[in-house]
């Protein structure tokens, strides 16, 4: 009866025990990874590594048979990968910076989306690019590991500039697509506005003269053609190498 009563009470000391490891997280003999945390720090290690030139991030961090996508269309091997980590010439710096990273993890595999914010100073100017990427990670025996990677350039508006009211007027009038599609320009002020037919009017600010843009619509430019006097005869709508034609309509005459 003795030798019993011995073992509950070491039963119900090891059980008091394990309630208070949980309750007070006092036991981490396994702790669990924050492994949002942990590809962070490895993505922001990667981004580092391009402005410092260090390819030992990229060795060990990228998967041999990664599959990686670059902002201009490319697609790389870890050989090339790596091969393109150099430092910088001496006029050149660049500062890269991982901002709204975000992780779904499914088991074994982990996605990660994030935007890197670039100051790049180049030959005594600085300019500022930002990417939007989509990383693929799988957990490996010795860490995580980048399979998959996708990187786009994100746009930004040209600057504007302003234009006489009389060059404006210039554009102002209605174009034809088809007969029953037609893109209207007005001016409203010191300023353009566009009508497509069906859709919402829309602001038209200036690139440079014949060259006008909607706001938010970075890939988009209207390329205004002229005739040899050079009267506005119609303009081409481009995307990238892409060219709509837009043919300009009489304008209507009162009686």
């Amino acid at each position: 009866m003795t030798r019993f009563r011995a073992t509950r009470h070491r039963l119900a000391a090891s059980t008091l025990i394990a309630s208070l490891c949980v309750i007070t997280a006092g036991c981490r003999s396994t702790p669990a990874t924050d492994v949002p945390g942990l590809l962070q720090r490895q993505t922001q290690q990667l981004m580092d590594a391009i402005a410092s030139g260090d390819r030992n991030p990229w060795t060990r961090y990228v998967d041999d048979e990664v599959v990686y996508s670059g902002e201009d269309g490319s697609t790389k091997s870890k050989a090339q990968l790596v091969d393109e980590i150099r430092p910088f010439p001496k006029e050149v710096w660049g500062k890269l910076r991982v901002t709204e990273f975000r992780t779904v993890r499914q088991g074994k595999t982990a996605i990660t989306n994030y935007v890197s914010e670039e100051d790049e100073g180049y030959f005594g100017q600085v300019i500022h690019a930002r990417y939007r990427s989509t990383d693929t990670w799988i957990e490996a025996g010795d860490g995580w590991r980048l399979i998959a990677s996708q990187v786009l350039a994100l746009r930004d508006d040209p600057p504007a500039i302003n234009l006489a009211v009389s060059t404006l007027d210039e554009y102002v009038g209605d174009y034809g697509l088809t007969p029953d599609v037609r893109y209207t320009i007005r001016r409203e002020g010191d300023g353009l506005v566009g009508n497509r037919t069906g859709r919402r009017p829309e602001v038209l600010k200036i690139e440079l003269r014949d060259s006008l843009f909607v706001p938010g619509q970075s890939r988009l430019r209207k390329i205004f053609q002229r005739d040899a006097k050079g009267a506005v005869t119609g303009f081409v709508e481009r995307r990238e190498s892409w060219d709509i034609t837009w043919h300009r309509l009489p304008r209507a005459h009162s009686d």
